[in-house]
């Protein structure tokens, strides 16, 4: 299977958005020919207000990036993992951030929502409060693609193991991070902590991420990019440049046994630890 990871610089203007993921979508498919493609966290709406993000987000199957990626997957007669969009939920105060993928004939065959949020102060300074207008989502997801099971993450749920745990005890053999790292944990946490996420679960590891800046309540805020590709070994297989793209590579199903065959961590683990 020939994999994709688009890499975006959405900001908050979700037209534009959508406009750059159709292009680098059709790039893709017309110079690699990929049978799965995956976009990155948030990539029809990045920054702006909380009463933006509300303005810009979608009731599920009822949206313009929900029916823009069905037409594509369709279209090109690819898997499409389309990172993450913004959900509006009838039901509660705080949106969903959510994974929604499609098969080859555009219909959908996995939806995840992110379950980790990310609240924190970054070493500038900057504060984020995800979970003031997120709230996390409490299902652990896989799907199958032609033979091959595929497991479902988004940006900081990188930073649990247990997640990943749980996803390869489920059968992945690929997992899926769309991401919108920052500049700031980017440049010394992205690629260890996407490697090590793939040496543990034995597992392909598929980053699509976004890059460059945007504006988040009047404040400008970097992503870190460098998009990326790891086999269940932990080598970078591909990666993106530092601006919008994509980074294609093939999944070997056989690589994934040999390297399970060899060092056999999932018939060794011992869950004694509290």
């Amino acid at each position: 299977m020939k994999t994709c990871v688009i890499q975006m610089n959405s900001t908050g203007d979700k037209s534009a958005n959508l406009e750059q993921a159709r292009r680098l979508i059709e790039e893709a498919v017309a110079q690699e020919r990929p049978d799965w493609i995956g976009l990155p966290e948030v990539f029809d709406f990045l920054g702006g207000s909380r009463a933006e993000k509300f303005a810009a987000a979608e009731i599920l199957r009822r949206g313009p990036a929900y029916d823009l990626c069905a037409e594509l997957a369709a279209k090109h007669g690819v898997f499409l993992h389309a990172g993450s969009l913004l959900e509006k939920n009838a039901d509660d105060e705080r949106l969903s951030n959510t994974t929604v993928v499609f098969d080859r004939l555009g219909r959908e065959i996995a939806l995840y929502r992110k379950i980790h949020m990310f609240d924190v102060m970054t070493p500038d300074g900057a504060a984020y409060r995800e979970s003031a207008t997120f709230r996390p989502g409490d299902e652990v997801v896989t799907y199958q693609a032609e033979g091959v099971t595929f497991g479902c993450a988004i940006c900081y749920d990188i930073r649990f193991p247990a997640l990943f745990q749980a996803l390869g005890g489920r059968g992945a053999q690929a997992i899926v991070l769309p991401s919108a790292f920052t500049l700031q944990t980017g440049k010394d946490h992205w690629e260890v902590l996407c490697r090590a996420r793939a040496i543990e679960t034995q597992c392909y590891f598929l980053a699509p991420a976004q890059v460059g800046a945007h504006t988040a309540s009047g404040e400008t805020r970097l992503t870190y990019g460098h998009s990326l590709i790891c086999d269940p070994w932990g080598h970078k297989i591909a990666m993106a440049s530092d601006a919008p793209g994509y980074a294609a590579a093939r999944l070997d199903p056989a690589l994934i046994a040999r390297v399970r065959a060899a060092i056999p961590v999932a018939a060794q683990r011992r869950d004694t630890f509290v």
